[in-house]
């Protein structure tokens, strides 16, 4: 019997959000199919063979390229994990606004394309560049009068970074629309809103770059333990209980615990799991990663001393000495919200 891949979990139609189910991440990279799903606006339908990327600013030579041109440039293939800045925005609580995210606005994908600094070295940047702009094709109402294009920037040495990409494939195949056809700039490390989809245009500014999705979103805002307007970035340690599934009904016997941890500010270095609900913790084993910018699996064997419902909990470490807070992080636009995942379990004899 043909067994078909469980559906993406839609979050809102208009735009079309979506989520990748846990089942799927299970899988060293995330089918092409159920990779979740991030769109501010409608997607623009751009045309491939008019589509052209201007390098613009203040640079020596100024850059229009097509598609075919950048496709003749090296091609460097990365497996990266994607993340939503606002994934486990719905556990917060008091719920904060922005799409309703549970916990699947993750994927790991495997990207190809040229590194943006092979053209920023082309087009030269002046003295004094400090950021390069990365402009959307897409755009919309942000509030009731207002519209504004998806614009996002990055300091010049995070965009010279020889891993950020100008990527035109994921997972092998070109682009889809929803996930920025016919070229998206790719960011390891950061969350998703870096990675600006249906580029058009690389500009390079000698002044911070201010706008919509700059400074009024993608900040933290009444955070506690974080200035006020901090930007948000790399992606916070992160760890996630996918098997067994939150709701699951066992027998009795040895239950194996798997999950997936990340970061982006470091390898992750240790996963413990909770099997009380907090009260105490024990350490995971590590499994393997699935590369650099790929998410690490985890596995813990559990033998159930009891029947009834069980709450499990797991949180991670990074490199860089950061671990996962017991609770949920609120802040004003519930960004980066990286409390320990929890699991129910029910286990009868």
């Amino acid at each position: 019997m043909t067994q078909h891949p469980p559906k993406l979990v839609t979050v809102t139609e208009n735009p079309y959000n979506a989520e990748t189910p846990f089942a799927a991440l299970l899988q060293e990279v995330t089918s092409l199919e159920q990779v979740y799903v991030r769109n501010h606006f409608a997607f623009p339908d751009l045309d491939k063979a008019s589509w052209r990327l201007d390098i613009t600013g203040d640079v020596n030579k100024p850059l229009s390229v097509s598609l075919p041109e950048l496709q003749s440039l090296p091609v460097k293939t990365l497996k990266v994990t994607l993340e939503c800045a606002g994934n486990g925005r719905k556990s917060i609580e008091p719920a904060p606004p922005g799409t309703p995210w549970g916990y699947g606005a993750i994927s790991v994908v495997e990207f190809s394309g040229a590194p943006l600094s092979l053209l920023l070295e082309d087009a030269g940047a002046d003295e004094g560049v400090l950021e390069a702009v990365f402009l959307g094709a897409d755009r919309g109402e942000v509030s009731p009068g207002r519209r504004e294009q998806f614009v996002r920037s990055l300091p010049l040495d995070v965009a010279r970074h020889p891993d950020t990409l100008l990527a035109w494939q994921m997972n092998g195949q070109p682009l889809t629309p929803n996930h920025g056809s016919p070229l998206r700039l790719v960011v390891p490390g950061w969350y998703g809103m870096a990675s600006v989809k249906w580029l058009r245009e690389v500009r390079l500014v000698s002044e911070p770059f201010s706008g919509f999705f700059q400074n009024e979103h993608y900040v933290y805002w009444s955070e506690q333990g974080t200035t006020d307007g901090e930007p948000v970035r790399e992606m916070r340690v992160r760890s996630m209980i996918l098997s067994p599934e939150d709701g699951s009904e066992l027998g009795s016997g040895q239950v194996e615990v798997v999950g997936i941890a990340w970061s982006g500010s470091g390898a992750v270095t240790q996963v413990e799991v909770s099997l009380d609900g907090g009260k105490q913790w024990h350490t995971a084993e590590l499994d393997h990663q699935v590369s650099r910018y790929g998410v690490q699996y985890w596995r813990y064997l559990w033998e159930p001393a009891s029947s009834g419902i069980h709450t499990l909990l797991c949180r991670a470490a990074d490199s860089g000495g950061d671990v996962q807070p017991t609770s949920q992080r609120w802040n004003r636009l519930g960004y980066g919200n990286n409390g320990v995942h929890t699991v129910s379990l029910s286990i009868s004899r």
